[in-house]
């Protein structure tokens, strides 16, 4: 009789928060854990956006600096993952092109043969692209002194001008903690529908021992 006592009193004592209160107050702790989770990610691109305004710009330093913001931002922050990474188009159009450019001057006798061919594709093309390459290269074929020149300089590599952040699983921030609590109350109610489920076996099975 004890032992049924007990387990009627742990029972009661479970009932007494209810499993839709705990519903409820997940409903409430996922919503604000999906806000802050965003503005986790709208601070990402804020910062992303920083950076290529700085690139339009042309000025190094600025950019370099936007650079390294957006790196700590994103290394303390989750759900801040840059996807694919962030490409300096800019910086490797300018600088692509004073290689080629620098290569011209120095190897032919029609002086900045780059620039000739520059102000025939450029107008034809919004952005550096394959075509506009293709373009550029053609124009240098017209002139003898040019072959290889586009080849031949010293032109930085793509990849250099790409970079990659990793925004961490779990953050100590407003995002983390509230991902921390959801998943408690997750645990909570999955504990509470379990332990109710056993307490009611073994009160079944206390009956028909009877």
């Amino acid at each position: 009789m004890a032992d049924k006592r007990r387990v009627k009193r742990s029972i009661k004592e479970l009932q007494r928060i209810k499993t839709w209160q705990l519903v409820i107050l997940l409903i409430l702790a996922s919503f604000v854990s999906a806000t802050f989770l965003r503005l986790n990610n709208i601070g990402m691109v804020e910062r992303r956006n920083a950076v290529l305004a700085a690139d339009e710009v042309g000025s190094s330093e600025v950019t370099l600096n936007r650079l390294y913001d957006l790196q700590r931002y994103v290394s303390a922050h989750m759900n801040s993952d840059m996807g694919k990474g962030l490409y300096l188009e800019t910086s490797y159009k300018r600088d692509d092109q004073a290689a080629i450019d620098k290569a011209s001057q120095d190897s032919n006798p029609n002086g900045n043969i780059y620039k000739k061919a520059q102000e025939v594709c450029a107008p034809q093309f919004s952005r550096y692209s394959y075509a506009y390459l293709q373009c550029t290269t053609g124009e240098l074929a017209k002139y003898p002194a040019a072959s290889g020149l586009v080849e031949s300089a010293k032109r930085p590599s793509p990849y250099s001008y790409l970079h990659v952040f990793s925004s961490p699983l779990w953050s100590p921030d407003f995002a983390g903690w509230s991902v921390v609590v959801c998943l408690v109350i997750s645990v909570m109610i999955i504990a509470r529908l379990l332990s109710l489920a056993v307490l009611r076996i073994i009160l079944h099975q206390h009956y028909k021992s009877i």
